[in-house]
């Protein structure tokens, strides 16, 4: 989250208080997400403020964590939700075990979260949730917000707040279409997004998939986009997971990785992951041509936002079927998303053709561009 915000949450938390109200409670939205939750389960209050929501949730009767940035804010969640769990956290690094919630309520915090952060902000709260799990969220409507033609070919835009009460925090804008592939790229599915009337903001709703989300950060080094997850890869949350899979031992050889199957690590040093196809099947055959061709406008989207310095498509098939039936392992000509783009072969055991060797070079190649 925005230093800057969170300081100003600190310092002035009673002003901020002093200027709302529950206005999703008295609208029906938290009841209308009460109603997709399964019972009796453990839901986050995401940016809970003074903690209206967590009250609502926990009559409900659901076991509720409470997050804030604030600890002025959490102190008002002892007075007005006293049974709810009260964590200090930031919503880009959520500090909730794997698949340990059933539902994430966010009303009106993303909105802090800089633009290029939010991907990863989101992948973090789809790990933290069951597959299944129900999520309401707002975003700030980027089309309120004066946006330039710029603003809206990039889908979101940031802004600082002039006036009301504490002037100067971060608004983070965001178009419809980029709210949506936000949540689809986060392994989200069953998206809806509402503008609110005569509001400032998208109401969204969603589901967390069985599937992996997109890990994606400005300035990386090399973007690798598998064909699909697979079953076993979405449920232990790591790209390529098989053991037979060769990809972590070519990227390790290939010195793009120090630590094997470590999806943040590798972020951490510049190398992405996101998917052709976001849906997870037993084997990447389960795939028709269209997903294909709509998963290349999405990673082509991707593309525009990030700017990485090479993409590399990891098996040949998905490239294939959505671009050209005759494609060969190596630079794809024009690139994608105004970006070099490199073509390799599948890095499963069942391509036994292809040695370790092969597969290292190939990557090698790709982020040497």
């Amino acid at each position: 989250m925005d230093r800057k915000t969170a300081a100003l949450y600190e310092a002035r938390a009673h002003e901020w208080i002093a200027q709302r109200r529950p206005q999703a409670v008295e609208d029906g939205r938290l009841v209308g997400f009460v109603r997709r939750l399964r019972g009796g389960g453990r839901v986050a209050d995401l940016g809970c403020g003074p903690g209206w929501y967590a009250a609502e949730l926990g009559a409900h009767g659901y076991a509720v964590v409470a997050l804030d940035v604030a600890t002025a804010m959490l102190a008002h969640v002892g007075r007005h939700a006293p049974n709810a769990a009260r964590v200090r956290g930031d919503l880009a690094a959520l500090p909730f075990a794997d698949r340990s919630l059933d539902g994430a309520w966010g009303v009106n915090c993303y909105v802090h979260v800089p633009g290029a952060d939010l991907p990863l902000a989101l992948a973090r709260l789809h790990a933290a949730l069951r597959p299944g799990a129900p999520v309401a969220l707002s975003f700030a409507n980027l089309a309120r917000m004066q946006p330039t033609a710029a603003d809206l070919r990039r889908g979101d835009a940031e802004r600082r707040s002039s006036k009301g009460e504490l002037v100067g925090r971060l608004l983070t804008g965001v178009t419809l279409e980029r709210v949506r592939g936000l949540l689809e790229g986060a392994g989200f599915d069953g998206v809806s997004v509402e503008p609110l009337a005569d509001s400032f903001w998208l109401w969204v709703g969603a589901r967390r998939a069985r599937t992996l989300p997109d890990l994606v950060r400005p300035r990386l080094r090399l973007l690798i986009c598998g064909l699909n997850p697979s079953l076993y890869s979405a449920d232990v949350g790591i790209p390529f997971a098989r053991r037979g899979n060769r990809f972590w031992a070519a990227a390790r050889t290939a010195g793009l990785v120090v630590k094997e199957r470590d999806p943040l690590d590798a972020l951490h040093r510049g190398i992405g992951m996101t998917d052709l196809v976001k849906r997870a099947t037993a084997a990447a055959g389960e795939l028709r041509r269209e997903e294909y061709v709509a998963g290349l406008r999405r990673v082509e989207g991707l593309v525009r936002r990030f700017h990485p310095r090479a993409v590399c498509f990891v098996g040949l098939e998905g490239w294939r079927a959505a671009v050209d039936r005759g494609a060969q392992p190596g630079w794809i000509a024009g690139g994608l998303g105004g970006r070099p783009a490199y073509l390799m072969p599948s890095t499963s055991g069942r391509n036994a053709r292809v040695s370790l060797a092969e597969l290292a070079a190939h990557l090698r190649s790709a982020a040497e561009r």
